[in-house]
């Protein structure tokens, strides 16, 4: 039976130790770490995130505030927001909640983010800076899965990782992040042919296809570490992975669970980013 990763325990104790930095800063500079996150719309998936970054954000001590906009926001309204917060010194992050309504130019909004202040890390320069590896800010649920290996001490050096889903906000990146590692990374899609084979070669499989139960154990190799990224709900609301955890931990040596494994280390990994953030908004003299 797989141990199972415990990421909201992880992500208490890391958040634990950013209060005491945020404390520290507090005291040394002068300064709070400014978190604004932004929501247009009523997405019930997207209030509970933002409900859930809002808590931790203040708990770690940060400046936080939620701006909560309607569905029928046009882009000129968004645009101009993000630009009131891109000129705010207070806050050093900035987030967009995704998904946006379909009116709604995304690629637009997370361009018109500034660089610096791009805590999600899906601004094209600090995606490039990721792909360059000159890493400042990163997708942060990518960011949260390579923690969770290093706390579990999972050897990546020479192992076959598979990534199942391309996408900007997890796939890609998480890919790039394991092949830093030197992991022999393949990225896979709905497209793959043969699937279960091919995961069935992962020493490390990370599955964020988005789509509940997914991956049964005919996807995975006995003894390999998994991790499920999918937050998706089943025909009774409840909250399930992409994978099917009761068959797929029988044979896993470590797996994830959902909820409770990779959600609170996003959440960290986004407040970790907005203190980094804030320290580099300091004058190289101070920092």
């Amino acid at each position: 039976m797989a141990q199972i990763i415990d990421g909201k325990g992880l992500a208490g104790k890391l958040q634990a130790n950013l209060a005491k930095s945020v404390a520290d800063m507090k005291e040394t500079y002068g300064i709070t770490p400014g978190l604004v996150v932004i929501l247009v719309g009523d997405n019930p998936a997207s209030q509970v995130y933002v409900r859930n970054k809002e808590r931790s954000a203040l708990a770690a001590g940060f400046l936080s505030e939620t701006v909560r906009l309607p569905e029928s926001t046009t882009d000129e309204t968004l645009l101009k927001e993000v630009e009131k917060y891109n000129q705010d010194d207070r806050f050093h992050g900035i987030l967009v909640q995704l998904p946006l309504p379909e009116h709604i130019d995304e690629q637009k909004v997370l361009l018109a983010i500034s660089p610096e202040k791009d805590v999600d890390g899906f601004h094209p320069t600090n995606m490039g800076n990721l792909w360059s590896g000159n890493r400042v800010m990163v997708p942060c649920t990518p960011a949260g899965i390579m923690k969770m290996l290093e706390f579990y001490q999972v050897p990546l050096e020479g192992k076959t990782a598979v990534v199942v889903g391309r996408s900007n906000i997890v796939g890609k990146p998480m890919a790039h992040l394991l092949i830093e590692q030197n992991a022999t990374v393949t990225l896979t899609h709905s497209k793959t042919q043969h699937l279960p084979e091919v995961c069935r070669t992962a020493d490390i499989l990370v599955v964020a296809i988005g789509r509940g139960h997914f991956v049964t154990k005919e996807f995975v190799k006995p003894g390999a570490v998994v991790i499920d990224v999918g937050m998706n709900r089943d025909e009774t609301g409840k909250l399930i992975g992409d994978v099917k955890f009761d068959e797929v931990a029988e044979i896993a040596s470590l797996i994830t669970p959902v909820p409770g494994g990779v959600g609170p280390m996003t959440i960290t990994m986004l407040l970790e980013q907005t203190y980094e953030a804030a320290m580099r908004s300091l004058s190289p003299k101070e920092e």
